[in-house]
């Protein structure tokens, strides 16, 4: 018996000048610095001896491959986003890479978001996907507006109070 699933869609392909140049350097970080420093590593582990019962050559090789892995998907992935530079039109709406603040109607608490690239989110910084329910609901409104956002908590309510595309 087979575990099927239907695939998941496909993130959005679009991102922040800064988030765009990120990756690439992280790219080139890992072909031109990390990659060569763990293949030395290898090659010493290697010589060693008995590779099978070596725990540095074996966990260099695994090393190696998770940043091949990397090195990859971010080679076929930068070609495919598409930068989005300059703000739109009408400021008060929000759009892709608008800072936001917003308060929750039901508790008053206040959140501060960025809209960014499903590549470059932090939750940390604040900083959600396009494509997450939260900006889905949230894309277009303008200052006092009011929607329903559908979270995995539950629906909730919220207000925009603010929208910077500083």
């Amino acid at each position: 018996m087979s575990r099927w699933r239907p695939p998941s869609p496909g993130s959005t392909a679009i991102i922040t000048r800064e988030g765009f140049e990120r990756l690439k350097a992280e790219l080139d970080h890992l072909w031109h610095v990390l990659r060569p420093e763990v293949v030395k590593a290898i090659t010493a582990a290697a010589a060693e001896g008995d590779r099978s019962e070596n725990a540095e050559y074996i966990y260099r090789k695994k090393q190696l491959a998770e940043i091949d892995r990397r090195a990859r998907y971010l080679s076929k992935r930068i070609p495919a986003l598409k930068v989005a530079d300059g703000v739109p039109g009408d400021r008060r709406a929000v759009f892709f890479g608008a800072r936001i603040e917003l308060e929750n109607v039901d508790t008053g608490e206040v959140l501060h978001y960025r809209i960014v690239g499903p590549d470059e989110t932090d939750a940390k910084l604040g900083w959600i996907s396009i494509d997450s329910p939260m900006a889905r609901a949230v894309l277009k409104r303008r200052i006092d507006d009011e929607f329903l956002a559908e979270l995995p908590a539950g629906p909730a309510e919220f207000s925009v109070m603010a929208v910077d595309y500083e």
